[in-house]
């Protein structure tokens, strides 16, 4: 009886276990982090067209993806483009502003203070924290190496 019950459950989990095929994973990744790096690239041509220096126009282009990714979070549409981009929409900036909106807009009915101000760093908070402790002991390293070879 267990045998059969096992096997009904093995079955079953086959059947609704979703199958990943990698290669499709990897382009579907490529695609949307290029068309993310397009039109990063298209904000920086641009503003560089409009008189900016090069780096006034990548803080341009920085607050603008980080903008829209916000934007498109907070009426659902940008999860929606992680699930079917996979890491190519996480990894650029904008996956980051969708990490730190998310949460927060998720949470937002529990308060601004216990709601927003505790959830927003959930899943940010972590990659800024040891973003920081990593540069800083990098920072160290290179201390160290510039006194030792006495520049």
């Amino acid at each position: 009886m267990d045998e059969r019950k096992q096997k009904q459950y093995q079955e079953y989990v086959k059947k609704v276990t979703p199958t990943h095929s990698l290669p499709m994973q990897m382009l579907h990744a490529f695609i949307t982090g290029g068309i993310i790096c397009m039109i990063g690239q298209g904000i920086l041509n641009y503003a560089g067209s409009m008189g900016l220096d090069k780096e006034t126009a990548g803080s341009v282009c920085s607050l603008l993806l980080v903008l829209t990714s916000v934007i498109l979070t907070g009426f659902n549409i940008y999860p929606r483009i992680t699930k079917w981009g996979g890491a190519g929409a996480l990894v650029p900036i904008t996956g980051f502003a969708n990490s730190v909106a998310a949460p927060a807009i998720e949470f937002k009915k529990e308060g601004q203070v216990f709601g927003v101000g505790c959830k927003i760093f959930t899943i940010a908070g972590p990659v800024i924290l040891y973003g920081i402790f990593t540069s800083w002991v990098l920072g160290v390293i290179y201390w160290a190496w510039k006194m030792m070879m006495g520049a």
